[in-house]
């Protein structure tokens, strides 16, 4: 009997990129999760119904959406509403840089996971169960920190059928799917100048939610979700005025595209 597998799905590119190639590589798993934030774009919210057909039209397991909750396991604040309670920002604007990831992305699937009964026998005959995780090639940086533990052993198969971004557009299409936008939370302190501004133009409610989080802290080390700048301040310079704005710098957190 082998280990049992699990998939970390992100919902982005990678995510709808390792569905096709664990297919083309005749591969499986026994439990896919997409932890929920609470704070995705409505892009990546549409998007879960695209690859649970998907996997479902190749006799695939659902990819079960999970949340954080509390210890009596009720369901917990998004963490947009636990940045607005504690009129603070996520803790990667604080170079904090895996805290937030860690409570809303990580924990939630190990609880998950913990109380599953292919993973309680694994581990009872000493067995580890392999983490599927979506990094691709270009991120095999991010591969440097082990994270395997005394349960979990980590395992990367975009790296290992050596696919960039590139190869994962070309597996989605190849798939029959559309290219799914970047998977994040619409206030992440990661994202670029460029993609602020998109979030502005396409989805305006959500920009203007994300703002009212920065002007809702109480900050005093950085000076929004910028770090060293406002997102309320770059929308309303232009292009020009923009670019000299620096965008933050590549950080390796836990969320998985």
């Amino acid at each position: 009997m082998r280990a049992p597998v699990v998939w970390s799905c992100g919902m982005g590119l990678n995510s709808f990129a390792m569905a096709v190639g664990l297919i083309e590589h005749g591969e499986t798993y026994d439990l896919a999760m997409f932890a929920d934030t609470g704070g995705e774009r409505a892009a990546t919210y549409a998007a879960v119904p695209i690859l649970q057909a998907y996997v479902s039209a190749h006799g695939l397991p659902p990819v079960m959406r999970v949340w954080k909750k509390n210890e009596d396991n009720s369901p917990a604040i998004t963490l947009e509403q636990d940045c607005l309670t504690r009129k603070a920002l996520p803790s990667i604007a604080y170079g904090n840089f895996k805290s937030c990831s860690d409570h809303y992305k990580i924990r939630p699937q190990q609880r998950v996971i913990k109380a599953w009964q292919p993973a309680i026998h694994a581990w009872e005959r000493g067995e580890k169960v392999t983490m599927l995780i979506g990094f691709d090639a270009e991120e095999s940086h991010r591969m440097l920190k082990s994270y395997d533990s005394e349960k979990f052993h980590m395992r990367y198969p975009l790296v290992e059928w050596n696919w960039d971004r590139d190869d994962c557009r070309k597996a989605v299409e190849r798939g029959g799917m559309p290219l799914p936008a970047k998977s994040s939370c619409f206030f992440c302190p990661n994202m670029h100048t460029d993609e602020i501004l998109d979030l502005a133009k396409t989805e305006p409610a959500l920009m203007a939610r994300a703002v009212a989080m920065e002007a809702n802290a109480d900050l005093t080390t950085i000076a929004g979700l910028g770090r060293k700048w406002k997102w309320a301040d770059v929308l309303w310079m232009d292009e020009r005025q923009v670019k000299m704005f620096p965008d933050p710098p590549e950080q390796s957190c836990a969320c998985i595209d």
